[in-house]
C-alpha cells in the first residue's frame, strides 16, 4: 500500500473519531492529556508537509492525463482547461493558431515543439493554484507579458537570430500559479 493511501486513512479515520466525539459517541479527552501527544501531532504534521512537497516533485508520466490536441472548427485558437489535475497536449505538427490555457488547481503540459508555427501567435495563460509547461521550437521567438501575484514566469527559451522568424506572445496573469517556458 502506497504511504499517500496510508496517510489519507489515517486523516478519514481520525475525522470520523472526531465526529464521534463531538457528537457524543466517545470521549477522546483522555488522548490529549498524554505528555506523548505533544510531540506526536506536530511530527505528524510535519511528515504530511515533507510527503507533500516531495511528492510534488515527481516527475511520473502517469500524472498527465494525455489529451488530443483541441482544435475548433476555424481551426484558430483553442481553449484548455484545467482542474484539480493534470492534462497534456502534444502537437505532432499539427497548425498551432493561438491558445488559452486555464489551470484552475492544476496543471497544463503544452509541447509545441513539433507544431507547425508560420505567423506571430498569442498564448493567453491564467493560473490560480495551478501551473502551466510550456515547450516552443527553437525557431521561434518568445516574448512574455505577465501579471502575478505570489507566482511568476519563467522563460528558458533562447531568442533565435532569425529576422522573419514569428513570435509567441505569451500572456500569463498568475494568482500563486506559475509558467515554465522550455525549448
Amino acid at each position: 500500500m502506497k504511504r499517500r493511501k496510508i496517510i489519507g486513512i489515517i486523516f478519514v479515520v481520525a475525522a470520523l473519531l472526531k465526529i464521534a466525539d463531538l457528537c457524543g459517541f466517545v470521549n477522546l479527552d483522555w488522548i490529549w492529556q498524554q505528555p506523548w501527544t505533544s510531540f506526536l501531532a506536530p511530527l505528524f504534521f510535519l511528515f504530511i508537509g515533507v510527503e507533500l512537497i516531495i511528492s510534488s516533485y515527481t516527475n511520473s508520466h502517469d500524472q498527465w492525463l494525455q489529451r488530443p490536441v483541441p482544435i475548433n472548427e476555424e481551426g484558430k485558437r483553442i481553449c484548455c482547461t484545467a482542474r484539480y489535475g493534470g492534462d497534456e497536449y502534444i502537437f505532432h505538427g499539427e497548425p498551432f493558431k493561438g491558445a488559452r490555457l486555464d489551470a484552475f488547481c492544476g496543471g497544463i503540459r503544452m509541447d509545441l515543439r513539433e507544431a507547425v508555427i508560420t505567423e506571430d501567435e498569442e498564448i493567453d495563460i491564467r493560473t490560480f493554484l495551478g501551473g502551466v509547461e510550456l515547450f516552443v521550437p527553437k525557431t521561434v521567438n518568445v516574448e512574455v507579458k505577465s501579471r502575478s501575484f505570489v507566482g511568476g514566469v519563467g522563460n528558458e527559451a533562447v531568442r533565435t537570430s532569425q529576422k522573419d522568424s514569428p513570435c509567441l506572445h505569451i500572456v500569463a496573469s498568475n494568482f500563486f500559479g506559475g509558467v515554465s517556458i522550455k525549448e
